[in-house]
């Protein structure tokens, strides 16, 4: 088939991005993400001569064994082929197919489980932070926090101050497909945070600021601001950088509660997952979230 014209595909990739964020209700990072893979495909199309709008089994498999061949993990040559089947569903939703073709299964995905931080580690990063300074101030917060709630960095950064009730100890989170939900921050997390925005986060907020971190010029932070940071406070700390991934501390949360008890449907909530088996990684009655958390967390007390 004739390859069709980059601006034609680049504006149904356009069309597949909306798609991917509006009626799957995925948040922007995730259509980043859609499209930054959905590229991958295109460009072995212009490398094969064939039209990337053209999504046959024959040639879904060809460029998967080639991932693989080239090195590409397990897990990334998966999810090449799950938005490829995503696509190729969006382009009989846009009406350019009258059919998706049936493509081949995809290559099994990798078990593995999250790496963690142990509690010495957690503390020595802690640690790092306390430099004096308002920015110190503000990672000891985010760590804190990270840790003792289990919050992604997305929502780390999307964190505003009215977002947070001290007197409950509950704060407001906006996850995936900008999904609200309630988090408990209590005990040491809710000290550093309360610490850093009474008597540090004036230093920084040069502009009034509605977010509850912010960078030293006073803006919003990005979470791959918030990698450095952990990048940073873990190499002052010892450790070593292969075990600073961003979620880390996010899966660290979730080890140590599981390992204490916590059943997995509690832990589902307080995580955000919208399947139980995306939390059931984390395993090998009815209180509230509050009390689960106070009940099972080391830094609520």
């Amino acid at each position: 088939m004739i390859p069709a014209p980059a601006d034609e595909f680049e504006l149904t990739a356009e069309r597949f991005g909306d798609y991917i964020k509006l009626e799957r209700a995925c948040s922007e990072n995730t259509k980043r993400a859609y499209l930054s893979d959905l590229s991958i495909w295109t460009a072995w199309c212009r490398r094969n001569s064939r039209d990337p709008l053209d999504v046959q089994a024959d040639a879904v498999s060809r460029f998967l064994l080639e991932a693989q061949i080239e090195g590409r993990k397990k897990s990334s040559v998966q999810r090449l082929g799950a938005v490829l089947r995503s696509f190729a569903k969006f382009l009989q939703y846009d009406g350019q197919t009258d059919k998706v073709p049936r493509l081949a299964p995809l290559p099994s995905r990798e078990e593995k489980l999250p790496e963690i931080l142990n509690e010495n580690e957690i503390q020595r990063i802690i640690n790092a932070c306390e430099d004096g300074t308002a920015l110190g101030k503000r990672d000891r917060a985010y760590i804190e926090l990270a840790y003792g709630a289990g919050m992604r960095a997305s929502e780390l950064c999307g964190l505003r101050l009215r977002d947070l009730d001290p007197g409950s100890g509950i704060l407001y989170a906006r996850g995936k497909g900008d999904k609200e939900r309630a988090v408990p921050y209590m005990g040491a997390p809710r000290r550093a945070v309360e610490e850093y925005i009474a008597e540090y986060r004036p230093q920084l907020d040069k502009n009034k600021a509605e977010w509850l971190f912010l960078s030293r010029n006073g803006k919003q932070l990005h979470r791959e601001t918030l990698w450095v940071i952990l990048h940073k406070r873990g190499a002052a700390a010892g450790v070593p950088a292969k075990r600073l991934h961003p979620h880390v501390l996010r899966h660290t949360f979730a080890t140590v509660l599981i390992r204490n008890g916590m059943d997995q449907r509690t832990l589902q909530e307080l995580l955000g997952h919208s399947s139980i088996m995306t939390t059931e990684k984390y395993t090998h009655l009815d209180l509230s979230l509050r009390d689960y958390y106070d009940q099972y967390h080391p830094r609520a007390k």
